[in-house]
C-alpha cells in the first residue's frame, strides 16, 4: 500500500510521523515533570508550555518538511521523470540540474548517465542503420511495386482484420464509405458471405498452395469485384490469414450485359420479319408474280428487315469501343513495334510520329500493317517504307509511304480477306478495321511516292504528365499474429488501437452555444501512427465565429461556409473511431462537444478515453505544468508555429506525445489499460483545475 504512493506523499507522511512523535514526547515529558513536581497550581504553566512547545515543534518540522520537499523530493521526482523520458522515449537534450542543486552528486551522475545512454544509442543506431539500409531499400522497392499493381491487394489476419492494403484497394473498397484502416474488419467494406465461404473452403483443403476465385461486392453494392484468395503460412494451431487480390468487374459486367441484350434484340427483331417473309413467300405459287397487296406486304417486311439490320449493325459498331482491347497507346511506341516486325521480315522502315496517344488495339494494328507491307514486298511493290503518324482532327492518320508503283485497290481488298495472323489469329484482316470503326485505302503521296492511309478515330496529344497521385501502401504485419483480448481493461497498451483527435471551436463553452469548426484525428495501430489514415475536416457551425477565436485557430466564416454540418461529420468520425481508444489533450473539453450530439445522430461515443494531461501527471507528477506546449518541450517534440492551434497540428503533436508517454508508463509498471486508468484516476483533480 505504502509503495503505491508517490515519493512526495511518502516523505510527507514521514515528517507527519516525526511531528506526531515529537509532540507525544513533549507532552509525555511535561506530564511526567508535572506529576513529579506535585504542584497543582502549576498546571496552567505546564499546559501553556506544552502548547508553545507543540507549536514550535510543528513549525520546525513543517519548515524542514517544506525545505525537504522543495529541494529534495520534488527535484528527485522531476529528475526521475526526465530520466524516464530519456530511457523510454528517446528524448534528447541536456538535463536541467538547477532544481537538484542540493542533491549532491545525484544530478551530475544522472546527467552523465543520460549522456552515456545517448552516446550508446547513437552508436547502436549507426550500427543498426548500416545493417538496415539494404532492407529499407528493398522495402521501398516492394512498396513502390505494390503501389503500382493494377489490382487491389489486401492482407488479412485469420479473424478478417486488415494488416496490409495498397492504394488500389482504397479505391475499390472505399467507394461511398470511410477509407479502409489497419486493424479494421474487412467486412466493414466488403460483403461477408463469399469471403467467409472461400476462407473456409481453402482451410478445408489443407493445401497451402491452393487458391480460390470468388465474386464479391462492396457493402453498398455499388461495385462488383472479382477476387482471388490465397492462404498464408501461420503459426501452428492459429487460424491462417490470407491474401486477397481485387479487380473491379462492374464495368465488364455492364458491357457484357449490354452486348447480350443487343444480341437478344438482334434475334428478336430479325426473327419476326424473316418468319413473315417465309409465310408470304409460301402463299405465292412458284413461278407466279405476287398480287398487289401481297407485293406491298413483302416490300414492307423487306424494308423493316433492312432497317433492323442497319440499326443493329450501327449499334454493334458503336459498342466495339467499349471492349478491353482498345487502350491509349503512344504513337511512337506503336511505330516502334511495327518497325521491329517489319525489320524481322527483312523490310526497311523509318518512323515519324507526332506526340499523340491513339485509342487502338496495338497488337491488331501492328499485325495488320506488317502483314500488308510484307504482302507488298512479295508482290514486288516495295521493301522500303516510311511510317508516319500525324494528327487528323480529333483522331490520327497512320500512313505507310513508299517510293514506286501504286497499290491496286482490288489487290488490297484481296489481302484484307486473308487471316490476320495465320495459326494465331484466324480472323480476317478486315476485322481490325471493323473493331476500330475505320477504313484503309491507297493514295498518291506526291513526288513519285504512294501511301496506305488508315485513320484512327480517337486520339489526343500527349500533354505534360500531371503530378502523380499518391498511392499509399499501408501495412503492419505484426497484426497477422496479434493475440486478441476480449477485455480492454486487461489488454496491453501496445495491443490497443487508438484514435488521437482534437477539435477547434467557436469558444470554450459548449453548454452556451459554442460549436465545433474543425476536427482532426489520426490512428495509432500496434504502437505506431499510420501516416495514411487521417481524419481532417472543417465544420459549418451554423453561427458566426468570434474574432477572438479566429485569432487563435485562424478559421474564418468564409472557410467553413461550404463545409459539412457537425451531424454529418460526427457520424463519419464515429465510424473512423469505431473500436478504438480515444486520446486527446484535456479530453473532457472535446468529448463534451461530441457527446451532446449523441441524441441527434443516434450514436454513442462510448469509446474508452485517455487524456494526455493525466498521463503526463502520472509520469512527471502533478506539480509540473502539463500544457501541450510544456509536454512537447519535455519530450523533444516540435510543433511548427503555423500548425499550433490547428486541429491536425495539435492532433499530431498529441499523438507523438502519447507514443512517447506509452513506454514511460510501461517502465513504471503500468502495462495494461486498466492499470493506467486506475493510476490516472488519482490525478483527476487536474482536469477540474484546467476546466
Amino acid at each position: 500500500m505504502l509503495m503505491s504512493l508517490s515519493l512526495r506523499v511518502r516523505i510527507f507522511l514521514l515528517f507527519a510521523g516525526l511531528a506526531g512523535g515529537a509532540l507525544a514526547a513533549v507532552f509525555l515529558g511535561l506530564w511526567l515533570g508535572y506529576r513529579r513536581l506535585g504542584l497543582p497550581e502549576q498546571s496552567a504553566a505546564f499546559v501553556q508550555g506544552g502548547v508553545v512547545a507543540a507549536f514550535l515543534v510543528l513549525g520546525v518540522v513543517a519548515w524542514i518538511w517544506y525545505l525537504f520537499d522543495l529541494n529534495v523530493a520534488k527535484p528527485i521526482e522531476s529528475l526521475a521523470g526526465t530520466l524516464r523520458a530519456r530511457a523510454h522515449s528517446n528524448a534528447s537534450g541536456e538535463i536541467d540540474t538547477r532544481p537538484a542543486q542540493y542533491l549532491g552528486d545525484l544530478a551530475p551522475a544522472a546527467t552523465a548517465a543520460a549522456r552515456s545512454l545517448s552516446e550508446t544509442r547513437s552508436a547502436l543506431a549507426e550500427a543498426v542503420a548500416r545493417e538496415t539500409t539494404r532492407l529499407m531499400a528493398e522495402k521501398q522497392r516492394l512498396e513502390a511495386l505494390l503501389s503500382d499493381v493494377d489490382s487491389g491487394v489486401i492482407l488479412c489476419s485469420g479473424d478478417h482484420t486488415l494488416a496490409f492494403y495498397n492504394g488500389q484497394a482504397i479505391d475499390l473498397m472505399g467507394a461511398d464509405m470511410a477509407q479502409p484502416g489497419l486493424d479494421r474488419r474487412l467486412f466493414d467494406y466488403l460483403r461477408e458471405g463469399p469471403i467467409r465461404l472461400a476462407h473456409e473452403r481453402l482451410m478445408a483443403t489443407g493445401d497451402s498452395d491452393a487458391a480460390s476465385d470468388l465474386l464479391c461486392a462492396t457493402l453498398t453494392g455499388s461495385r462488383v469485384l472479382s477476387a482471388r484468395m490465397r492462404l498464408m503460412a501461420t503459426e501452428q494451431g492459429s487460424v491462417p490469414g490470407y491474401v486477397l487480390t481485387l479487380r473491379d468487374v462492374t464495368a465488364d459486367h455492364a458491357t457484357h450485359a449490354r452486348r447480350e441484350a443487343l444480341l437478344a434484340e438482334v434475334f428478336d427483331r430479325v426473327r419476326r420479319p424473316a418468319a413473315n417473309l417465309s409465310t408470304l413467300m409460301a402463299a405465292i405459287p412458284e413461278g407466279s408474280a405476287a398480287p398487289g397487296k401481297l407485293d406491298t406486304a413483302l416490300r414492307e417486311e423487306v424494308a423493316a428487315l433492312a432497317a433492323a439490320v442497319t440499326d443493329l449493325s450501327r449499334r454493334h459498331d458503336d459498342g466495339r469501343g467499349e471492349g478491353w482491347s482498345l487502350v491509349m497507346t503512344r504513337a511512337s511506341d506503336l511505330l516502334d513495334g511495327l518497325r521491329a516486325r517489319m525489320e524481322g521480315d527483312g523490310l526497311a522502315a523509318e518512323t515519324q510520329a507526332d506526340a499523340l496517344l491513339l485509342r487502338c488495339n496495338g497488337f491488331e494494328v501492328i499485325a495488320l500493317l506488317s502483314g500488308l507491307t510484307e504482302a507488298m514486298a512479295r508482290a514486288g511493290i516495295s521493301n522500303s517504307f516510311r511510317l508516319v503518324v500525324e494528327e487528323d482532327g480529333t483522331g490520327a492518320l497512320i500512313r505507310v509511304v513508299w517510293q514506286g508503283n501504286a497499290l491496286p485497290l482490288a489487290l488490297l481488298e484481296s489481302w484484307l480477306d486473308a487471316p490476320l495472323e495465320p495459326g494465331i489469329a484466324p480472323a480476317p484482316r478486315r476485322s481490325v478495321l471493323a473493331t476500330h470503326a475505320t477504313e484503309i485505302w491507297p493514295e498518291k503521296a506526291g513526288q513519285g511516292a504512294n501511301s496506305l492511309c488508315m485513320p484512327i478515330p480517337q486520339a489526343r496529344r500527349v500533354v505534360r504528365r500531371p503530378a502523380p497521385i499518391a498511392r499509399p501502401v499501408v501495412y503492419d504485419f505484426d497484426l497477422l499474429s496479434k493475440a486478441r483480448s476480449a477485455g480492454v481493461q486487461d489488454t496491453r497498451l501496445q495491443d490497443l488501437t487508438y484514435v488521437v483527435f482534437d477539435t477547434e471551436t467557436t469558444g470554450l463553452l459548449p453548454g452556451q452555444g459554442d460549436e465545433i469548426v474543425q476536427i482532426a484525428a489520426v490512428r495509432i495501430v500496434n504502437g505506431r501512427r499510420v501516416e495514411g489514415e487521417v481524419f481532417n475536416t472543417l465544420v459549418n457551425p451554423r453561427r458566426t465565429i468570434p474574432l477572438t477565436s479566429t485569432e487563435v485557430h485562424g478559421i474564418t466564416d468564409a472557410m467553413v461556409q461550404d463545409a459539412p454540418f457537425v451531424e454529418e461529420v460526427a457520424k463519419r468520425f464515429h465510424k473512423f473511431a469505431e473500436g478504438a481508444v480515444l486520446v486527446a489533450h484535456n479530453a473532457p473539453f472535446d468529448m463534451e462537444f461530441l457527446r451532446r450530439l449523441e441524441p441527434e445522430i443516434a450514436l454513442r461515443f462510448d469509446n474508452p478515453v485517455f487524456d494526455t494531461v493525466l498521463l503526463s501527471a502520472v509520469v512527471y507528477g502533478q506539480h509540473d505544468v502539463h500544457s501541450l506546449d510544456a509536454l512537447s518541450h519535455r519530450l523533444g517534440i516540435t510543433i511548427p508555429e503555423e500548425a499550433r492551434h490547428t486541429a491536425i497540428g495539435d492532433t499530431i503533436a498529441t499523438a507523438d506525445a502519447f507514443l512517447k508517454l506509452m513506454p514511460m508508463l510501461q517502465g513504471r509498471g503500468f502495462a495494461t489499460f486498466g492499470a493506467v486508468l486506475t493510476e490516472v484516476r488519482r490525478h483527476g483533480r487536474l482536469l477540474k483545475d484546467l476546466n
